[in-house]
């Protein structure tokens, strides 16, 4: 294990949020999977590439570009010891070879320079403690030419996420406000702010596109409410009220769930901004 900078997000993700996260990896990925195919054809990779996979969480992602880098290898780095757990179990499981993990802070980790033809994250880039520090160093483990994909979230404006929260918000204290530039899930939701950080991280022709993809966040309204009950940003804010009125922000969340339900599965519809550009 190398040094680790990003203490705050390396101690949530350590704790409470990382064991959550690996636990229920099925259904995280249930939110997110649909996502996968606009950033797995961005990068286009190929059958010998080396691939980087930038905060891999529990490894849907690193594994897919494993099996498309069938005479490569694919690389998952995260700070969350639980889910990297998780990752190495599930591809073992599934048979996974090419495909290896190790924790680390991508702001600071020794990658090999380089190592690597292709680096994606999803939905991991937005909590780096300083962000043009950590593009720069993942630029230095491509080699030149080597290409970038990743996918942050568009705001919360963006996502029907954003009014199903807006529905607790009467029952429950506003979150903490993010620190001007800092860390955060909407930290690089603004596409100018993103062509700045990577243009300043040594990248060339930063691309942004907004996509859209379904998210299940449950069977229905009462499951996909209980869920999102126990996400950690959610259950920060429901543990600083007293017991009823946390009661009634869990109704309301899930009133505000049932317009979302479908047969089986409850459907939101998230925005993500895909984000390409190439090192020099």
């Amino acid at each position: 294990m190398h040094s680790i900078v990003n203490t705050e997000q390396s101690e949530a993700w350590n704790g409470y949020e990382g064991r959550h996260w690996a636990g229920n990896h099925d259904r995280y990925d249930a939110v997110n999977s649909g996502f996968n195919g606009f950033l797995l054809d961005a990068a286009a990779i190929g059958e010998h590439d080396r691939v980087l996979d930038v905060g891999c969480g529990n490894g849907q992602l690193t594994r897919l570009a494993a099996g498309l880098a069938r005479h490569g290898h694919a690389t998952g780095v995260d700070l969350s010891e639980p889910m990297l757990e998780r990752a190495r179990a599930l591809a073992a499981e599934e048979r996974v070879t090419n495909v290896t993990f190790d924790r680390g802070d991508a702001q600071i980790h020794p990658f090999p320079a380089g190592g690597f033809d292709v680096a994606i994250s999803r939905f991991a880039i937005m909590f780096f403690a300083d962000p043009v520090a950590a593009f720069a160093n993942i630029g230095r483990a491509l080699r030149p030419g080597g290409r970038v994909a990743f996918l942050s979230l568009r705001s919360m404006a963006d996502n029907d996420l954003g009014q199903v929260f807006a529905e607790m918000a009467e029952h429950l204290p506003a979150p903490d406000a993010p620190q001007t530039g800092g860390p955060g899930p909407d930290s690089l939701s603004d596409p100018a702010h993103v062509r700045e950080v990577l243009t300043e991280a040594g990248f060339t022709g930063v691309a942004t596109t907004p996509v859209d993809a379904p998210q299940i966040w449950g069977r229905d309204a009462a499951d996909a409410a209980a869920f999102l009950g126990a996400w950690g940003p959610v259950q920060h804010l429901l543990g600083q009220v007293d017991p009823a009125t946390a009661a009634r922000a869990r109704q309301a969340l899930t009133e505000a769930l049932l317009p979302f339900e479908h047969p089986g599965a409850v459907r939101l519809r998230g925005g993500g901004l895909l984000i390409t550009a190439t090192r020099p």
